[in-house]
């Protein structure tokens, strides 16, 4: 199935499928749940001829985040839950390499999958330079990529790029109608204003449950918390253990609230300005910080609370 903003994606591949050389390494870019992954994985199978699943071809081999030590390693090779690295290691790439001193098992051809390949290690990413800039025959690249800009230069350069869009909300509804029937107008709203046109991220809203959360900031925003008891709610319709995917979202979610208020015609738009600044530096922050919730929270609902003078129109 073609996913929605994927058919330009499709095109290209297509197109360079059936040239005489086809580039040996893919960026694969746009924003977090659009569906890149999953182009990756079904290119991946189309390129080595795969009839089953992708990811169990001896010639199609996906690098990501791998169990966080020896411990969690056990956990995983006994069937439980395990906690994941926060980035891709040089010993991964390392492996990976060796297997490309043999030829592909049950073909001419072979792809790598690197995903995201912005969160490689520095090592890691300068190990991979060495393989894009003298390829084996027969074996191509496919970065995953939700910030490109965080690759090496030498990385981006040795790629082509195909880009993937955003989709617009009148399609994000239907999707959202069609893949969780029930949620209501109002959590499907919150979930395609939160997710800025991506399906997956509109998804994992639903999921979460994050329609409360949305109008909890909404409400700060609008009228400050002079009492602080409103943070205190927010902090608990986040929970008391989220996990890093929960986390994320809510970053996600509250860059998106305030970004919906820029768009007023503010008196002073300075605070809510700076107040998006910070959620920036928070979301950044987030992959290789170990955040505490609460506290995480009520930093959240401080900076709403702050920004919220600015709420006012001009022509109030």
């Amino acid at each position: 199935m073609t996913l929605l903003g994927h058919d330009a994606a499709w095109r290209e591949w297509h197109k360079a499928m059936a040239g005489d050389r086809m580039h040996h390494a893919w960026l694969l870019a746009g924003r977090r749940g659009v569906g890149k992954a999953t182009f990756a994985l079904a290119a991946a199978r189309e390129l080595v001829g795969a009839d089953g699943q992708a990811d169990q071809h001896p010639d199609i081999h996906v690098l990501s985040f791998a169990p966080k030590d020896d411990k969690e390693e056990r956990k995983r090779a006994e069937g439980k839950s395990f906690e994941l690295a926060r980035s891709i290691r040089i010993s991964q790439v390392r492996a990976m390499q060796n297997r490309l001193s043999t030829r592909p098992t049950m073909g001419e051809k072979r792809a790598i999958i690197i995903d995201p390949a912005d969160d490689l290690e520095r090592n890691a990413a300068n190990a991979l330079l060495k393989s894009l800039e003298e390829p084996p025959v027969g074996t191509y690249f496919l970065l995953v990529a939700h910030s490109p800009a965080r690759l090496l230069p030498t990385i981006r350069s040795r790629c082509r790029v195909l880009r993937f869009p955003t989709v617009s909300d009148n399609d994000m509804d239907r999707l959202l109608i069609q893949l969780s029937p029930g949620a209501d107008d109002a959590t499907r709203s919150a979930a395609i204003a939160a997710a800025a046109g991506s399906p997956g991220a509109a998804l994992e809203f639903v999921d979460m449950e994050l329609g409360k959360v949305a109008q909890e900031m909404r409400a700060i925003l609008d009228r400050g918390d002079p009492d602080f008891r409103m943070r205190g709610t927010l902090a608990g319709l986040i929970g008391g253990r989220p996990d890093r995917n929960r986390i994320r979202a809510v970053l996600e979610l509250a860059r998106s609230v305030v970004g919906q208020r820029l768009e007023n015609n503010l008196s002073d738009p300075r605070p809510i300005i700076d107040t998006h600044s910070e959620l920036v530096r928070l979301t950044g922050e987030q992959p290789t910080y170990n955040f505490d919730a609460g506290l995480l929270a009520m930093e959240i609902g401080s900076l709403l609370a702050n920004a919220a003078t600015a709420s006012e129109r001009a022509d109030g």
